[in-house]
C-alpha cells in the first residue's frame, strides 16, 4: 500500500504547493505500469502511447521522455488515491442588491447540495465502457465559508479519488447548481505524481438553470484535431458545437453563442425617417461581417435589425464582454459623461447647438475653464440646468467632465500645428501615418469613372511646384524620389455633393504634394481641392500654394484644415475602424466558432481577440451609428460608413494588410534582400515605418517560431482540419462579398500560414495602437485636425470674400466645428485614447507560465518579449537623436505610437495585445 500511495502521489495530497519530484507511473496496456526514473531538476510528463499525450507543464522538456526504460510489471489490482483541485474564482467588485440577495442564497443553498460540482475526464478510453474515463463528481468546498470574503480571487478546492489507471486528466466539467454566474480563472489538479495539471479557463459559467449543461474546460496541454486524446474527441467536437451559432434564435447576454451577421442595425428608422441606414454587407454594399445578435427587425424595416440603445447593453458572446476594471474604465470615461448627461442637458436648456468659438482663447478656454463657461454658462444659469451633481459642481471642483487635459501637441510648442513642417511631420509621425504615398506620375491622377465624375486629370500642374523642387525638374524629383502625396481625391469625390448638401458640412477632395528635404523632412508645396462638377463653386478644380502674403497665408491654413479634415474621416473610418476594428471581426468569430480552445493557434490568438467585439459591439451602439458621435462630428455626417464601405470595396486587400506589402504598395519602401527587414525605406526618417518594420519582425520571428514548432511540413497545415475550417469561414463568410477576390492567400504551407498569422496578430496589436492611442495627444486641439468643416474656402469673386477679408479669424474659426461639435468630438477621441488599467500588452500574457504546457514554446515567448522590450529602448533612443528630425527637435512630439508598453491612461504610447478600445 505505501508503494501505491507512491505511485499516485497520495502523499502529495495534503500539500498545497506543486510537486517537487517525480516519480511516473503509467498505465501501459491492461496490465503494466511504466516506471520511470526520478527526476529531480525538472518535472517530466510521459507520452502514454504514441497518439495520446499527456499534458507537459510549463517547466518541463519532453525530451527527457525519450530515454526512459519500459519496465513490466504484473498485473495488479487498481489503487485508488486521493487528488486535489484548487480552484481560482475572481470575485465581482460591484454587486447591487439583487447580485447580493442571489450571492446570499446561493451560499445557503450550497450547504444542502445545490453546489458547483466539478468532474475531471481523462485523455483515455476506459476499455469496458469504451468511454472516455471519468471522476467521480467533486463539489467545491467552503463555498459559503468563503462567499463573503473581499478579496479579488478567491481559491477553493475539492477533491477526486481515482482510480491508479485513470491516466492523465486532459478535461473538466464544471457545473454550477447555484443561481448566479461566477468567473472562473483557473483549475490545477495537484497529486499526479508528475506534477499539477493546469487548466487555464478564464471564462463565465452560467446557472445550470439558464444553461443546463455541464461547462468543458481543457488542460493547458495544445493538441492538432488528428492528435487528439481519444479520451477527448467527443468533448472537443461538444464544444464547439456548443458555441457555433446557426443563424437562428435571439441571443441572451449570457449566451456563448458566435454567429456572423450584416451591418443592418447602424439606423433607426423606427425613431426617424432620416434615421434609416443601408444594410452594410451583401452584393449591394459589401462589407465584412459582424457578430450575429438575432435581434428582431424594426416596425418600419424588415431588413434592419432593432437598436438596442445605450446605456444598455447589446449582446456579445458572454465571455467578450469587458471585464469589471475594464467596464469601469469605459462607463467613466468622458465620452459617456458627455454623451448622456451634458448634451442633452445643454441642447433643452440653451440654443446652444450651433454656438461657434469667438477666438482662440475660447479654445484654450475648455482646457482651463471647460465647456460650460465657454457656452457663457455663468453659477446660476449651470445650477439651474438639470445635470448631475458633478457637472454642476465642476466650478467648485475647478474639474470635471467637461474640462479637458492639454493635448500633448500643445505641451511643447503651442503654436507647432500653425507650421507648414508639422503638418507634414504628422503624415509620417501622426496618427494616421499610412496614407502618404511616393508619387510616381505627375500630374496625379484619379481611378473614378470620369463619366460620372468628371475628367480624371489633375489641376495640379508642374508651374505649382517647380520653384520648391530646389533647382529639379519634376522628372528628376519624381526619379529621385522626392515627391509624395497624400491623396483623398478618390475617397471622397464621390460622396462631396450629398455631403456638401448636409446642413453645416462642407468639404473638398484633397490633393497634397509633398517635397522630401536635404534634411529628411517633408516640405507641403501644394494642395488641389476638387468638388464635383455640379458643385456651388464656379470652378471645380482649385490650387492653393503655401502663403506669400497675409492673405494667402489664412487660405493657405484654410486649405490645411480642409486636408486635415479629409484625413481625419479617412483616418477614422477607413484605417482606423475598417481595417482594424471591422476586419478582424470575422476571424474571431471563425476563431472561435472552428477552432478548439486546446488547438494552438487558437492559443496563438486568444489574447489577440480580447474585448474586440464588445468594443465593435458599443462602436454600433454610440458611435459609428445613425446620429452617433462619428456621424455628429466628421464631414461627412450620415455618409460616414459609405465611405468607409466604398473603402472596403475598393482598396481593401488582406494580402496588403501587412507592413511590408503596405509599404511597397504605397511606394514608400522597395524589396531589397540585403536589408534587415527584405525591404528599403525611400524615407529614411519614417518614425512610423522604422519602429513598425521591428515590431513586425519580432511578431514575424515569434509567429514562424511557434508554426514550425507544431507544423515541421506542410502536410499538417493541408489536413488540419480545424485551422482549414476557420480560414475558409473567415474568408468566405466573414469576408464572403470579397472571397472571390484572387488576392487571398492560400493556406497551403508554413509560410503562408506564418504570413497570415502575423497579419492579424498585427492588425490587433500595433497597428491599431499606431492609429488609436494618438488621437487625444494629437487631435484634441480641433484647430489643429478638425475632423470636421462647415465652410469652403471663398473665391475672390464670391460675396464671402469680403466677410473672410474683413476678419479672416472670425472666418477660420467659423468654419471649424462648433463648441458642442468640438466638445463631444473631444471627448470620444480622450476616451479612445485612453488605456485601462487592465490592459495586456503586447509580450504580456493571462497565466504568463501555464497558459500552454509547452515549454519550448514558453522559453520562445520570454523571448519575444524580451525582443520588444530591446526595441522600446531603441525607440527611446531614437527620440534623443537629433540627427531624426521628424520624431527630434525643439517643439516636436518624440514619437511612442509604437513602443511596447505603457502606463494607464492618455499616455500616447503603448501597444496592447488587441483592439480593446
Amino acid at each position: 500500500m505505501a508503494m501505491g500511495k507512491e505511485i499516485m502521489g497520495g502523499s502529495m495530497i495534503e500539500r498545497s504547493s506543486f510537486v517537487s519530484t517525480t516519480k511516473v507511473f503509467l498505465n501501459h496496456g491492461k496490465n503494466n505500469m511504466l516506471l520511470v526514473k526520478h527526476l529531480e531538476k525538472r518535472r517530466a510528463v510521459v507520452p502514454l502511447r504514441k497518439v495520446v499525450k499527456g499534458p507537459v507543464v510549463a517547466a518541463v522538456s519532453e525530451d527527457l521522455v525519450k530515454s526512459v526504460p519500459v519496465v513490466s510489471v504484473p498485473a495488479k489490482k487498481a489503487e485508488k488515491f486521493k487528488v486535489r483541485a484548487v480552484v481560482t474564482v475572481r470575485n465581482k467588485n460591484k454587486q447591487d442588491f439583487k447580485d447580493k440577495f442571489v450571492k446570499h442564497l446561493d451560499s445557503l443553498t450550497d450547504k444542502i447540495g445545490r453546489n458547483i460540482v466539478l468532474q475531471l475526464v481523462s485523455t483515455e478510453i476506459d476499455p469496458k465502457t469504451k468511454a472516455p474515463r471519468k471522476s467521480n463528481d467533486a463539489a467545491l468546498k467552503d463555498w459559503s465559508k468563503k462567499s463573503n470574503l473581499k478579496a479579488e480571487r478567491v481559491n477553493y478546492t475539492a477533491e477526486f479519488l481515482l482510480d491508479s489507471n485513470f491516466g492523465v486528466p486532459g478535461a473538466i466539467t464544471v457545473s454550477n447548481n447555484h443561481q448566479m454566474e461566477f468567473f472562473l480563472e483557473t483549475i490545477t489538479i495537484e497529486g499526479f505524481a508528475f506534477g499539477p495539471v493546469h487548466f487555464p479557463c478564464n471564462s463565465w459559467v452560467q446557472s445550470r438553470k439558464d444553461h443546463p449543461e455541464k461547462r468543458i474546460f481543457f488542460s493547458n496541454k495544445p493538441y492538432l484535431p488528428n492528435e487528439t486524446p481519444r479520451g477527448l474527441r467527443s468533448l472537443r467536437e461538444k464544444e464547439l458545437r456548443d458555441i457555433r451559432g446557426d443563424g437562428t434564435g435571439v441571443r441572451k447576454l449570457s449566451d456563448r453563442v458566435y454567429d456572423f451577421d450584416v451591418y443592418n442595425d447602424l439606423g433607426n428608422p423606427d425613431k426617424a425617417i432620416d434615421l434609416a441606414r443601408p444594410t452594410l454587407g451583401g452584393e449591394k454594399i459589401p462589407y465584412p461581417r459582424r457578430c450575429r445578435t438575432g435581434r428582431l427587425p424594426t416596425d418600419t424595416d424588415m431588413h434592419a435589425e432593432s437598436r438596442v440603445e445605450n446605456p444598455l447593453p447589446t449582446y456579445v458572446p458572454r465571455d467578450e464582454q469587458f471585464e469589471e476594471l475594464k467596464q469601469d474604465t469605459v462607463s467613466a470615461g468622458r465620452l459617456n459623461a458627455v454623451l448622456h448627461n451634458l448634451i442633452p442637458s445643454l441642447k433643452a436648456s440653451i440654443s446652444a447647438n450651433n454656438h461657434e468659438f469667438k477666438g482662440f482663447l475660447d479654445i484654450d478656454n475648455l482646457y482651463s475653464a471647460g465647456v460650460l463657461l465657454e457656452l457663457g454658462l455663468k453659477d446660476e444659469l449651470v445650477k439651474q440646468l438639470p445635470l448631475p451633481k458633478v457637472v454642476s459642481n465642476i466650478q467648485e471642483s475647478n474639474r470635471g467632465i467637461t474640462k479637458f487635459d492639454t493635448p500633448k501637441i500643445l505641451s511643447k510648442d503651442k503654436f507647432a500645428w500653425l507650421r507648414d513642417d508639422e503638418f507634414a511631420r504628422q503624415a509620417i509621425a501622426g496618427i494616421n501615418p499610412v496614407c502618404i504615398e511616393r508619387l510616381t506620375v505627375f500630374p496625379p491622377v484619379s481611378k473614378l469613372d470620369p463619366e460620372i465624375y468628371g475628367p480624371q486629370e489633375s489641376a495640379l500642374k508642374e508651374e505649382h511646384i517647380l520653384g520648391d523642387l530646389n533647382g529639379m525638374t519634376v522628372q528628376q524629383a519624381l526619379e529621385e524620389n522626392k515627391l509624395f502625396i497624400l491623396d483623398h481625391h478618390d475617397a471622397y469625390l464621390p460622396f462631396l455633393e450629398r455631403i456638401n448638401a448636409l446642413d453645416g458640412r462642407k468639404a473638398y477632395a484633397t490633393r497634397t504634394i509633398f517635397f522630401l528635404t536635404s534634411l529628411g523632412t517633408l516640405k507641403p508645396i501644394a494642395i488641389e481641392l476638387s468638388l464635383p462638377p455640379s458643385g456651388p463653386s464656379s470652378c471645380s478644380k482649385r490650387v492653393v500654394r503655401p502663403a506669400v502674403d497675409a492673405t494667402t497665408n489664412w487660405l493657405w491654413q484654410l486649405a490645411k484644415a480642409h486636408v486635415s479634415s479629409n484625413d481625419a474621416g479617412v483616418h477614422q473610418l477607413v484605417n482606423h475602424w475598417l481595417r482594424t476594428h471591422a476586419c478582424l471581426e470575422p476571424f474571431i468569430l471563425a476563431t472561435h466558432r472552428q477552432m478548439s480552445a486546446m488547438h494552438p493557434i487558437f492559443k496563438l490568438l486568444d489574447p489577440h481577440m480580447r474585448y474586440t467585439m464588445e468594443i465593435n459591439a458599443v462602436a454600433r451602439q454610440k458611435l459609428v451609428n445613425g446620429d452617433g458621435v462619428i456621424e455628429s462630428c466628421f464631414t461627412p455626417g450620415q455618409y460616414a460608413m459609405e465611405i468607409s464601405a466604398a473603402a472596403y470595396k475598393s482598396s481593401w486587400r488582406f494580402d496588403m494588410e501587412s507592413l511590408p506589402a503596405d509599404l511597397i504598395r504605397r511606394g514608400m519602401a522597395v524589396p531589397d534582400p540585403t536589408q534587415p527587414h527584405g525591404l528599403k525605406l525611400l524615407l529614411e526618417d519614417y518614425p512610423y515605418a522604422t519602429d513598425g518594420l521591428q515590431i513586425w519582425s519580432a511578431i514575424e520571428n515569434w509567429v514562424r517560431t511557434y508554426v514550425n514548432h507544431y507544423y515541421p511540413n506542410s502536410s499538417l497545415i493541408c489536413n488540419d482540419k480545424e485551422l482549414q475550417a476557420w480560414y475558409y469561414e473567415s474568408v468566405n463568410v466573414g469576408h464572403g462579398d470579397l472571397s472571390q477576390k484572387s488576392w487571398w492567400p492560400t493556406l497551403d504551407n508554413a509560410d503562408n500560414l506564418v504570413s497570415v498569422l502575423t497579419t492579424l496578430v498585427w492588425l490587433a496589436s500595433a497597428q491599431h495602437a499606431a492609429l488609436n492611442f494618438g488621437q487625444y495627444p494629437y487631435g484634441g486641439y480641433v484647430p489643429s485636425r478638425p475632423p470636421l468643416m462647415r465652410r469652403l474656402i471663398p473665391e475672390e469673386n464670391e460675396p464671402e470674400y469680403a466677410i473672410f477679408l474683413a476678419d479672416p479669424q472670425k472666418y477660420y474659426l467659423s468654419a471649424m466645428p462648433s463648441v458642442l461639435q468640438a466638445t463631444k468630438y473631444m471627448a470620444m477621441v480622450d476616451n479612445l485614447s485612453t488605456h485601462s488599467p487592465d490592459e495586456e500588452y503586447l509580450g504580456e500574457r493571462q497565466q504568463s507560465s501555464v497558459w500552454t504546457s509547452d515549454t519550448e514554446i514558453i522559453d520562445a515567448f520570454y523571448k519575444f518579449s524580451a525582443e520588444l522590450r530591446r526595441i522600446e529602448e531603441e525607440i527611446d533612443r531614437k527620440n534623443l537623436d537629433t540627427n531624426l528630425r521628424n520624431r527630434c527637435g525643439a517643439g516636436v512630439l518624440p514619437y511612442e505610437l509604437l513602443a511596447p508598453t505603457s502606463g494607464p491612461g492618455v499616455t500616447c504610447r503603448g501597444i496592447p495585445n488587441s483592439v480593446s478600445i
